[in-house]
């Protein structure tokens, strides 16, 4: 092997100025002398060819222009693990007062500031066993070093910051993790490294293991059951964007985990989800932009809660192709979900407004506390599931709906498109006939008032001008209210103001009637009051 070139360079990452790549070829290259890397870029804009040159084919790129040939003196091939640590926290053996003095130093996420640093490195040198949470993110870390010689220098670390080096493989990972006795958190996203395709000896490296982060690693869901073996009690696991598109179902591992996140990775197809619903005590599941277009738990009828994902709280499916309610009604069947993410769904485009959509979605998933970072108050509820059971209480009449429970007998494709329907009418009594008019979509039929709303008890708040539907009840006026001010879980109290009654308030004090009701004209002012 040429002078520079490491004897296992085959396959190794390596990085030249800013650009990333993996080692595919080494060796002469026709009509030039020396020898050559055949890189495969991260970046395909990189590159200038397929790996071939002059007719000939040196190595395969899975672009057709992201390979290109470097010499060997361009090519970073990295350096071990305790030397970057040095090199980060300015603990190696050259100090040449680039530091300065009262430098700042991130230790993963904490933030120490150091007053004279120049001075105190050599007593840094000696407390590196004393670091606890450390980063060495874009430091080119490839490999672990002189055996046990970082358990020796640092064994007190438990969160480890390993994103973006030039980690070309889990044993890497494996040989650096296994000096740390009681390593907590470990992300190294952003290696594209290999991992085993067999399974191997279980190593203890990870037995304390408890958040894992290996995002845009190219790491498949079948070596990650395999990996996962050695991660007995791992609580949160981060893959994101590593091209998984098929799940299996994951026997004796990963039962302790309780946040899975695969966010930018294609899935196959809802029914992928059918496979990791078992997880005991997964609590977040985070399926952002995961290309599904609909979930449904085949296991449990309407009304009923389903036994997949039992623990499951908090889930996240905005950015998908989810086009109807009937995956919505489904998330209902979930026994503990208490918070959803839904935003940037075909689906919520069918309702134009959106005090309206939410209000759905509201009444359709009875559990929910938290909808799209927005807490629900109690009196939203209410006034969601009282309009949702006005507004399909026509539909439900003509499905075989009655007031007499034995007479009640609404069809099937009613109770398919309305599962909680039956519930609503228990909690608040079947709808009124005088209720039932019919949905009003907000047009321009509808008189539009232009009202001032001003906080009198919040002087910092500024007074607002709206322009709202006559017939837009005094319940949805709140539920905008609540986003426009961002009020936090209080009740809040409506009144109004008008020239022609000067002095006078007038309580809006039902929830249910319209502003008209109120005899509100355009110019009123509303006070809010919480």
């Amino acid at each position: 092997m040429a002078a520079g070139v490491p004897p296992d360079a085959l396959g190794r990452r390596v990085s030249c100025g800013t650009d990333y790549g993996t080692v595919r070829y080494v060796g002469s290259v026709s009509r030039t002398a020396g020898i050559w890397l055949g890189v495969e870029w991260d970046d395909p804009q990189r590159g200038k060819h397929d790996g071939s040159y002059e007719g000939t084919q040196y190595f395969r790129c899975r672009h057709p222009k992201g390979g290109s040939f470097i010499r060997p003196n361009k090519a970073n091939f990295g350096v071990d693990f305790l030397a970057a640590v040095k090199d980060r926290y300015g603990l190696n053996d050259r100090q040449d007062g680039q530091y300065g003095t009262g430098d700042t130093v991130v230790f993963g996420t904490k933030t120490v500031e150091f007053v004279g640093m120049d001075s105190v490195a050599e007593q840094q040198r000696q407390q590196l066993n004393k670091l606890v949470d450390i980063s060495v993110r874009e430091c080119a870390v490839s490999h672990a070093g002189q055996e046990e010689e970082i358990k020796r220098t640092c064994a007190n670390m438990r969160h480890i910051n390993l994103s973006k080096n030039l980690i070309s493989s889990w044993e890497t990972v494996i040989a650096i993790a296994s000096q740390v006795q009681n390593l907590e958190t470990l992300n190294v996203s952003e290696n594209k490294m290999r991992f085993p395709s067999t399974s191997t000896f279980t190593s203890s490296a990870f037995s304390n293991l408890k958040i894992l982060a290996l995002n845009q690693t190219e790491i498949t869901w079948t070596e990650v059951l395999l990996c996962a073996q050695g991660w007995p009690v791992l609580e949160e696991l981060y893959l994101s964007s590593n091209n998984i598109t098929v799940l299996e179902r994951p026997d004796n591992v990963l039962q302790t985990l309780k946040l899975l996140d695969l966010s930018d990775n294609q899935l196959l197809d809802g029914n992928q989800l059918h496979l990791i619903a078992q997880l005991p005590r997964l609590e977040q599941l985070i399926l952002r932009n995961t290309g599904i277009s609909s979930i449904h738990f085949p296991d449990a009828g309407f009304g009923c809660k389903t036994k997949m994902f039992p623990l499951l709280k908090r889930l996240a499916i905005n950015d998908n192709k989810i086009s109807q309610w009937s995956s919505i009604n489904e998330l209902d069947k979930l026994p503990s979900l208490r918070a959803l993410q839904c935003n940037n769904n075909p689906f919520m485009d069918t309702e134009k407004n959106p005090e309206t959509l939410i209000q759905l979605i509201i009444a359709k998933i009875s559990q929910l506390e938290v909808l799209n970072n927005c807490e629900i108050l109690p009196a939203e509820r209410r006034g969601a599931e009282l309009d949702y059971r006005k507004i399909f209480g026509k539909a439900w009449l003509e499905a075989g709906g009655h007031w007499n429970p034995e007479k009640n007998k609404p069809s099937e494709e009613f109770l398919a498109a309305h599962p909680r329907y039956p519930t609503l009418c228990l909690k608040y009594g079947a709808p009124e006939e005088g209720e039932l008019k019919g949905r009003q979509p907000l047009t321009l039929k509808n008189q539009l008032l232009t009202l001032t709303i001003k906080c009198p008890e919040k002087p910092e708040q500024k007074p607002v001008e709206k322009k709202l539907p006559e017939s837009m009840t005094i319940q949805k006026v709140k539920g905008l209210l609540y986003r426009l001010f961002k009020i936090p879980g209080s009740e809040l109290k409506l009144s109004y103001e008008s020239s022609k009654l000067e002095g006078k308030e007038v309580e809006l004090d039902n929830d249910l009637k319209p502003l008209q009701f109120y005899s509100i004209e355009s110019g009123d002012c509303v006070l809010v009051r919480w």
